[in-house]
């Protein structure tokens, strides 16, 4: 009666909580990890992908039961038969490894991100207590080659810089899931339970930079850091069309595949965080504005000398000693005179020149696609004090970053329109279905004649002025030099040498930016008009762009009699 009752209590009473044990202990459940989303360029290229790994991993409680067999004969048991055989695998001494298998530990890894064909060969030894969990590094084939673009992910696979960050949801896949019963061997039950829900991988993401052109325009920049003393550069190349970034250089660069070789401080993108006075090529926005708001034309005549004094007192000085000029607009664009550009701003309100600025996009992010964006500097206008006002008309006292700088030309390259830079192109999913990136709407900022009119007058600047070491052989080219003074700390300490420009000038397709900083002064048009002109033309050529057809237009620059009043 006794064993009766007992048996009606296991079997009745009991039976479902311990048949639910029994079977707790041998269910193994874990996570599928799902595959990361490739990067690749706009050619296809990839640049960030993810190779399958495994984690090794021993059941140090199973493991001291394991036997090994060689033709049905008993030739070892426990850890150390393990390790044995598992060692050379590894590449672990075996005494090591032996160590590491005692314990009492379910789960304890022995390596990690080891390669397919050695968890193939691991498995092959049937031990039981041996599992393998999948896992996968990321590798990046171009190394540096947009390394600051295309970022990096952490040790958990997470996005923690540049496009891997900005687009870690998108690149991040659904994880799946499996459960399995075992015996007590570690071998799976034939009529045991068994579940899979399989992983979805993320999306690909396809940028808008050339690997090519990205390579070249990296590689000119060093050169130009190296050639000149420099202490930091980048280049900027936007089709002007699309608005797409076709590459963005600088000279501190980061390899993703080995972080350590560069400072922490430089893992992003200098181009987008760091801000400076854009100088001289900011005159642009000055005279398009003037045009636009019919204050002058390119043919309107000024007096020109290489001191002015507005009507509050402040003196403005052109960068070298000259007598009067008689300088038309084209002429003062052409030259870069800071005087003649306050003269042509003083026919506009402060409201006017601020609200051009912003127009052109001085003081908001571009929103290109990389984090840590800053979004320049533009005071509003009851915060400009007397010399700012004035100031803002040849570059200073605003501060923008490289992709801003570059946007100004690139908008009237495109007929006075704004179209939204960006760095991604879009995605592809599973099935091999690409959903191109959803953009702003274009903004139109000046009319199509005003752009027109000032992209000659850039023509004029390189032909006839500051511009000259721009030019490439075969094709019009449009750009303007700038040298500024660069802030640091409340105080100017350095210089910023810059040349923007656009080619073809009568057809445009692509607006450059180069930017060099030096301890001392140098000029855009000595330093950075030839990176320009190296950059630009290995571009046009690699994009098959036509050469010109047509001459250079250019407007006069002078006025009155050939000879110079003294």
């Amino acid at each position: 009666m006794i064993f009766g009752g007992r048996l009606v209590y296991i079997q009745t009473i009991a039976g479902p909580e311990l048949a639910a044990t029994a079977r707790e202990a041998r269910v193994i459940t874990g996570t599928l990890p799902a595959d990361r989303g490739d990067i690749v360029d706009a050619e296809g290229t990839i640049l960030a992908a993810s190779s399958k790994r495994f984690h090794i991993k021993v059941d140090q409680q199973l493991i001291a039961s394991y036997k090994r067999y060689e033709a049905k004969k008993l030739v070892g048991t426990g850890p150390t038969a393990a390790a044995e055989m598992l060692a050379p695998l590894l590449g672990i001494p075996e005494a090591e490894l032996a160590a590491s298998l005692v314990g009492e530990s379910k789960g304890k890894y022995l390596a990690k991100d080891v390669l397919p064909e050695t968890w193939r060969a691991v498995r092959a030894l049937n031990i039981g207590a041996i599992a393998g969990e999948e896992s996968s590094v990321r590798e990046y084939p171009n190394g540096n080659i947009g390394g600051n673009l295309v970022g990096y992910v952490n040790a958990d696979g997470i996005g923690s810089a540049g496009i891997e960050q900005v687009q870690n949801t998108q690149l991040t896949g659904t994880p799946g899931s499996f459960l399995i019963e075992r015996g007590r061997g570690g071998h799976q039950l034939p009529s045991g339970g068994r579940q899979r829900s399989d992983a979805q991988a993320g999306k690909n993401v396809q940028m808008t930079i050339i690997s090519d052109l990205q390579w070249k325009a990296q590689d000119a920049i060093m050169a130009a850091k190296k050639n000149t003393g420099a202490t930091y550069g980048s280049i900027v190349v936007q089709d002007v069309k699309t608005g797409a970034i076709l590459a963005t250089a600088e000279t501190d660069t980061v390899d993703p595949n080995d972080l350590s070789k560069s400072d922490p401080s430089r893992w992003g993108s200098r181009a987008v965080s760091d801000v400076f006075e854009p100088g001289s090529t900011a005159k642009v926005i000055t005279v398009a504005a003037a045009l636009e708001q019919g204050v002058v034309t390119p043919y309107t005549q000024f007096k020109v000398n290489d001191r002015y004094t507005t009507s509050n007192g402040r003196v403005f000085r052109d960068s070298e000693n000259h007598a009067m000029e008689k300088l038309t607009v084209a002429g003062i664009f052409a030259e870069s005179s800071n005087t003649g550009i306050v003269q042509i701003g003083e026919k506009m309100t402060p409201q006017v020149r601020y609200d051009y600025l912003e127009k052109f996009g001085f003081g908001s992010k571009t929103d290109v696609g990389l984090p840590g964006e800053s979004p320049g500097i533009l005071h509003p206008v009851d915060q400009w004090d007397g010399h700012t006002k004035y100031a803002v008309l040849f570059g200073q006292g605003v501060a923008v970053n490289a992709i801003q700088s570059n946007q100004v030309f690139s908008i009237v390259a495109n007929g006075g329109v704004r179209t939204p830079a960006h760095l991604v192109r879009g995605y592809t999913d599973g099935a091999g279905v690409f959903s191109p990136l959803e953009l702003a709407k274009p903004v139109r900022v000046v009319s199509k004649e005003t752009a027109s009119a000032v992209v000659e007058m850039m023509e004029t600047a390189v032909e006839n002025g500051t511009g000259k070491r721009a030019k490439i052989p075969g094709y019009r080219v449009a750009g303007k030099t700038g040298t500024a003074q660069a802030a640091s700390g409340g105080k100017y300490t350095s210089y910023i040498a810059s040349f923007n420009g656009i080619a073809p000038a009568d057809n445009p397709r692509l607006a450059v930016s180069v930017t060099l900083d030096y301890a001392k002064l140098e000029y855009g048009g000595v330093v950075a008009a030839p990176v320009f002109a190296d950059v630009t033309a290995f571009a046009l050529q690699y994009l098959k762009v036509p050469p010109s057809k047509s001459k250079s237009k250019s407007y006069p620059t002078t006025w009155g009699p050939k000879k110079k009043d003294s």
